[in-house]
């Protein structure tokens, strides 16, 4: 019944289009009441120190980071200099848009940033270059969502707070992962981009490709200090996005000498507004999350999946049709905060390693960004295309397929995110 109350307030306050973090909110208060111990002052307090959580101070400063490197120079950097190595092939806009989703995955975090960054930038190109803006704006959704996998991940800091996994762990963990969605891009868009006839970018010299690089090599530096510094031991994932934008407003400032004092004021309030809107969430999730231990919900969706237990395999492709529809109703963050609380114990019940699922659950969430009609990051590129939902969905069902096929290939072997987590935190 508990269960019922929860779920049915939180649908039903959606339903009537309130924003999910009051929906949040009052779930929470229906579940109270009916458990009878309703009190304001414990909403307060928990809704207090939900947000009053060191490891999530990462969200705000990568978040800055990424608007520091968009304003100073960085982003702009990194596609010129794909441009120059693979900007000459067929097809080579697009395997441009991979490799810098892949870069960018490794700055920001951010899968809606990442997006918006680069599609912004390589959709005109595309487009007057012959491609089919359908298929490359779906290309570049495909991309952008490697953000919420490869480190620093904002998804994988949400999901390590909720669930008091590592984070370090679940940054390590997501490497091979993303590389592996990146490579997935790249074979299935070379099967497609073979229909476009598509204007080729003239070759580089090996003088404007060293050029190229050098001016991009700043920008490189950066996730190799977070990865580096993180296997080291030389800070934790919040020091870790400290030094991102300290680097970043650095480089933009000091270095390329785009971003100027006078930009500073607009960059700072853009990353304000949207952690307060991630924080807000968080805090009213974490409320929700205290209440789901206290009505003990988890240990209801244990009985309900008991039969699965003995089976882990099972019990994994349950839990990720269930989070597939589920992302196609919800966004990101409150899909984590809302079901991380519910579904950890039921995964440490069958013996399930804690950051291979962590992986498994964030790379399915971001999958559900790019499905319809909730999408975010869909919506975004929709928007910087000026194509309707139903051009880009055209577009879009490769990289989505290969995205799935990836998803299953990491459930069905395990040691594709085990063994290269064991190599990169001894």
């Amino acid at each position: 019944m508990t269960v019922g109350i929860f779920i049915g307030s939180l649908l039903g306050a959606m339903a009537l289009g309130m924003p999910i973090a009051f929906a949040l909110l009052v779930s929470s208060v229906a579940l109270m009441f009916f458990m009878g111990n309703f009190d304001s002052q414990i909403i307060a307090q928990n809704l207090i120190n939900g947000a009053d959580n060191f490891p999530l101070m990462a969200i705000p400063f990568f978040m800055l980071a990424g608007e520091l490197m968009n304003a100073g120079g960085l982003s702009k950097r990194i596609v010129d200099m794909a441009m120059t190595m693979v900007g000459h092939i067929r097809g080579g806009l697009g395997y441009v848009a991979i490799i810098a989703s892949l870069l960018f995955a490794s700055l920001s975090g951010s899968a809606v940033a990442d997006t918006a960054a680069l599609g912004s930038i390589l959709i005109p190109m595309m487009v007057k270059s012959g491609y089919d803006v359908n298929r490359s704006s779906g290309l570049i959704a495909s991309g952008g969502i490697i953000a919420p996998i490869i480190p620093p991940s904002i998804g994988f800091i949400i999901f390590g707070v909720a669930s008091g996994v590592s984070i370090t762990k679940l940054f390590m963990a997501g490497i091979v992962p993303g590389i592996l969605l990146a490579v997935g891009l790249t074979v299935t868009w070379a099967i497609v981009a073979r229909r476009d006839k598509v204007q080729v970018q003239p070759r580089k010299s090996l003088k404007e490709i060293l050029i190229a690089m050098r001016k991009g090599i700043w920008a490189l530096f950066l996730p190799i200090i977070i990865i580096g510094g993180l296997k080291g031991g030389l800070f934790t994932p919040t020091e870790a996005a400290v030094v991102a934008a300290v680097y970043a407003l650095f480089v933009g400032l000091v270095i390329y000498r785009e971003l100027k004092i006078s930009d500073l004021h607009r960059v700072f309030v853009h990353a304000a507004k949207m952690t307060s809107v991630v924080m807000f969430l968080v805090a009213a999730a974490l409320v929700s999350s205290w209440l789901i231990t206290v009505a003990n919900l988890p240990a209801q969706m244990i009985g309900m999946l008991g039969p699965v237990l003995d089976h882990p395999l099972l019990l994994l492709v349950a839990i990720n049709l269930l989070v597939i529809i589920i992302g196609t109703a919800m966004d990101m963050t409150p899909t984590i905060l809302i079901l991380t609380p519910v579904l950890m114990p039921v995964i440490i019940q069958a013996g399930i390693d804690p950051v291979y699922f962590g992986v498994l659950f964030i790379i399915n969430n971001a999958i559900g960004l790019l499905t319809p009609p909730v999408g975010t990051v869909l919506n975004v590129m929709c928007g910087i295309s000026k194509i309707s939902m139903e051009d880009i969905m055209k577009g879009i069902w490769p990289f989505l397929l290969v995205q799935v096929i990836v998803l299953i290939l990491l459930i069905l072997f395990p040691s594709l995110v085990l063994v290269p987590l064991d190599w990169f935190t001894t």
